[in-house]
């Protein structure tokens, strides 16, 4: 390994995060092209230029991809191969304020913020100048910056490097991870057509504390999975000056939202490590316009954490959790029902409301009972119509799925329908019974062991941030999958994963980021030490002990 390394990555960290690539704009593009650029320059990919190469998005309406360039090392004729990713887009800029034009030029920032009012760790920490401050720095052009250095080095002495490595830079990795998904049948390609042998993904994305006060660093072999269970709620409309004679469609939603809102009951868990509790990221009627009279519909959805549930475990449970919230819901309205009649005088009979949460799946097979093929070319023309519109969500595309189905079931009683919403990323649980797992955490192990560093480093078995690693493997079981195309409205036309292709790849995954604070804020910043002069040694000898 190279002593000047630290400098070296600190300059080019600075020059990418200069450049900026807000995700879900052209300008990502940007930054790819500054890293095939600076590619092209090595000597390796002068001597090799067919080894870099864009990978587009497929159907990106914004034209965008990410760069892969490949390494084969020319000492003996190992296949035993390594995959390298990192990111190059980042979030929005618009938290910096009037500081937005310097957000991404860090050390022109670290002046300003002298001038403003930051939280006390933030100022701590820009005061101790051990922090580099700014967009993107942290997460994670500071990990693409070390991949690409280690690359360069590793091509820079190919002769006596035995084994390939497989470097992507991927776009909209903070949106829906076209850049991976597109890069995942490029690397099956490579490894039908180079005999490749996969061992591991690494990636350099960022690591922070866990818990205030917190300063270990962290290794994570494996990483956290995602799902959005969704649900589409039919209620009763009625007159507001006679709610009773209804069921607001809102008063389920929110005790679906009281009942799995921030409940650890909800956390997946594995070898002791919990995932963090859901948390909703919609919740809304569906009412176009004002009247008197209470919404028909509502809708909502969560960030669910998985380590080891799939997504036919995770419909089951989720099922029971909106029926328990359902009929708290009657319950509730009985009881307050009663106490009503009993203040006016009235006449009290029980309401007639009954708690009814089906999944997507059900509906779609009581419809079809009903209507035959009819539905099926009704839905079909649906999905052509909505894939018109470019700029749909994919959220919003799967609601007037579930939307149109349900009108045209014949059974107009209030129901919640539970559905998943794109994105789906899977966990990848590293659970050292396969050869490749114990390699993986072997490895590890070792760098730890030898890594001669006044860091506390530990390994965890979970990336607990959504990343790209995610899409390295796919469920094997037949259920899960079947359940997360069953229950996902437009999967395979509105939102695609390359599910054969994931489950083909099946590797085991590690993560072993720089170190900061403050990811997707305005006090993001970059502990330059560890993360300039540590964790790229953690790498280069976690892919040395790889490749032995």
């Amino acid at each position: 390994m190279n002593k000047n390394w630290g400098k070296k990555i600190e300059n080019l960290t600075l020059e990418l995060a200069e450049i900026r690539g807000v995700v879900g704009t052209k300008e990502e593009n940007n930054v790819v092209e500054k890293v095939y650029e600076k590619f092209k320059e090595m000597d390796y990919f002068k001597k090799h230029p067919e080894r870099v190469k864009y990978v587009p998005i497929k159907d990106d309406f914004l034209g965008r991809k990410s760069v892969m360039a490949v390494v084969k090392g020319e000492k003996g004729n190992s296949k035993k191969s390594l995959v390298l990713i990192g990111h190059t887009d980042t979030v929005g800029v618009s938290d910096y304020g009037v500081l937005k034009d310097y957000a991404t030029k860090p050390l022109e920032l670290t002046e300003k913020f002298k001038e403003v009012s930051l939280p006390p760790e933030a100022l701590k920490d820009l005061e101790s100048g051990e922090y580099l401050f700014g967009r993107g720095v942290f997460d994670m052009k500071c990990g693409v910056a070390t991949l690409m250095t280690i690359v360069e080095s590793i091509s820079d002495n190919v002769e006596n490097f035995e084994g390939n490595i497989v470097f992507a830079a991927v776009c909209d990795e903070e949106g829906n991870s076209g850049g991976m998904l597109s890069v995942v049948p490029e690397l099956i390609n490579l490894q039908e057509t180079e005999g490749f042998e996969y061992l591991a993904v690494i990636d350099m994305d960022y690591s922070a504390p866990r818990y205030d006060g917190d300063n270990t660093r962290y290794i994570y072999v494996g990483t956290v999975g995602k799902l959005m269970p969704s649900f589409y709620i039919v209620g009763s409309e009625a007159h507001g000056g006679d709610p009773f004679k209804g069921l607001d469609p809102n008063h389920i939603s929110s005790a679906i939202v009281e009942e799995i809102d921030f409940n650890t009951k909800y956390c997946d868990e594995a070898e002791g490590e919990v995932t963090v509790p859901p948390i909703s990221l919609r919740q809304q009627d569906l009412k176009p316009e004002y009247s008197v009279q209470t919404a028909k519909t509502s809708y909502l959805y969560f960030n669910f954490g998985t380590h080891s549930s799939t997504p036919d475990q995770m419909m089951d449970k989720v099922i029971d959790g909106a029926t328990l919230a359902f009929q708290k819901v009657i319950d509730s309205l009985n009881v307050e029902y009663k106490k009503y009649c009993e203040f006016n005088g009235f006449h009290y009979e029980k309401l007639p409301w009954n708690s009814r949460v089906i999944s997507y799946e059900e509906l779609y097979e009581k419809v079809k009972e009903e209507k035959g093929q009819e539905v099926d070319k009704v839905m079909e023309e649906l999905n052509e119509k909505l894939l018109v519109d470019k700029n749909i969500d994919e959220r919003v595309f799967a609601l007037k799925m579930v939307e149109a189905l349900h009108n045209m079931w014949s059974d107009k009683d209030p129901v919640v329908v539970v559905y998943f919403s794109p994105p789906y990323y899977p966990h990848i649980y590293v659970k050292d019974e396969t050869p490749l797992e114990k390699k993986l955490l072997n490895a590890v192990k070792q760098v730890l062991e030898e890594i001669d560093s006044d860091y506390d480093i530990e390994m965890k078995k979970f990336y607990p941030y959504i990343s790209d690693l995610s899409y390295a493997a796919a469920p094997r079981e037949e259920n899960a999958i079947d359940s997360l195309k069953n229950n996902m409205p437009g999967f395979g036309t509105k939102y695609s994963l390359p599910i054969e292709e994931m489950q083909k790849l099946n590797l085991p995954v590690v993560n072993i980021g720089p170190f900061g604070k403050d990811a997707h804020k305005f006090t993001e910043r970059l502990e330059k030490d560890y993360s300039f002069n540590v964790a790229p040694k953690l790498v280069y000898q976690t892919i040395t002990n790889l490749l032995k």
